[in-house]
């Protein structure tokens, strides 16, 4: 690896199961050991000219899964799993600004939903909410959890039939979700629906 002439090197932190890119930062050699022993990420703050855990103080913390450089050798990414919001204004990640300045709530990518969803769901069956649908379902188990996919499967062919392309939306969106219901039930996650497809495809 490519340190520059300060001893730095830039570090892009991203979601390691979403793909949302949460920050840049920067880390020297010191940083870098602290984060692979530790398995929680640590920059160098070119600001205070020390060293940082991210979280060390709100607690949101990242933990390291994996570490890759780039083809020059000159910058590093970081793939972690935030424990909160990445970024200091309590935002998910620190790119919230359009180019112009605006702030926005569309991230990047989209289908960071479906994690996001799938924590809320993973949450719901950790600790059981009284009046949630969710709970409902996951108690149900695998019957009724099986006897609503096979229902909303049917209402996206019903809507495809009737090429209306927001009701497709719509009721994809209630596939989903209830896929996402029986992979918890299952003790299953996303990654190993992405692990399937990466397997099958050769991506």
């Amino acid at each position: 690896m490519q340190f520059d002439a300060a001893g730095l090197i830039p570090v892009v932190v991203q979601h390691a199961r979403s793909g949302e890119v949460l920050m840049l930062g920067y880390m020297n050699e010191e940083a870098l050991q602290q984060t692979l022993v530790s398995g929680m990420v640590t920059f160098w703050s070119r600001s205070r000219q020390t060293l940082w855990r991210k979280g060390e103080t709100s607690g949101n913390v990242l933990r390291l899964i994996d570490i890759r450089q780039d083809c020059d050798g000159d910058a590093l990414l970081v793939l972690a799993e935030p424990a909160g919001p990445t970024c200091h204004t309590g935002r998910v990640s620190c790119f919230h600004r359009t180019l112009e300045g605006d702030l926005t709530e569309q991230r990047v990518p989209s289908s960071n939903i479906l994690t996001d969803l799938a924590d809320v769901i993973a949450q719901r069956a950790s600790m059981p909410r009284e009046g949630s649908y969710t709970t409902k379902l996951l108690t149900g188990g695998v019957d009724r959890i099986g006897k609503k996919i096979g229902e909303e499967a049917a209402e996206v062919i019903i809507a495809a039939k009737n090429g209306a392309p927001a009701e497709i939306a719509w009721e994809v969106a209630d596939l989903l979700y209830h896929l996402l219901v029986l992979l918890q039930n299952q003790g299953m996650a996303l990654e190993d629906v992405w692990a399937e497809l990466r397997r099958r495809y050769g991506g």
